[in-house]
């Protein structure tokens, strides 16, 4: 499989993971624009944006719910933020960071908001080199009949 490709297929597994763990895990968000992004992707469960103080939201968080997936921004402050949860809410709440670690490696963009795109152009671009390689084939084809 080429990369683009093996890259496409990690991030729909890991979305499909997301969208299952989600109906019954709440994922947390930075924004709205955030929340967008999932909703655009088919993820349609419980969603909470980061909002106020983030020790009075942890604690918030921690009353209301067993565990939550933490799904913030890949640049800096995205990972000091989710860094930050993960420690307000040790030992009372299960923390899943997997999505977050998992999806900076393939997902080419610093926002969760940028995903949708991203993901649209890279099937966009796999499309695109598909048909180029169909084209070249047809070609070849065509060039061997003459012979």
């Amino acid at each position: 499989m080429k990369r683009d490709e093996e890259n496409l297929w990690k991030i729909e597994r890991a979305l499909e993971e997301l969208k299952e763990k989600n109906i019954s895990i709440p994922i947390i968000v930075e924004g709205e624009k955030d929340v967008k992004a999932l909703h655009d992707l088919d993820i349609k469960g419980e969603i909470i944006t980061i909002h106020g103080k983030l020790p009075n939201l942890c604690d918030e968080i921690a009353l209301k719910y067993r565990e939550v997936i933490i799904l913030t921004d890949w640049d800096e402050e995205g990972w000091k933020l989710c860094r930050r949860m993960e420690e307000n809410l040790k030992g009372r709440i299960k923390c899943i960071t997997d999505y977050h670690s998992l999806l900076s490696q393939f997902i080419n963009s610093k926002s969760v908001e940028g995903m949708p795109k991203f993901i649209k152009n890279l099937r966009k671009k796999i499309l695109d080199k598909n048909a180029v390689h169909k084209k070249q084939a047809r070609n070849m084809e065509d060039d061997n009949i003459g012979d």
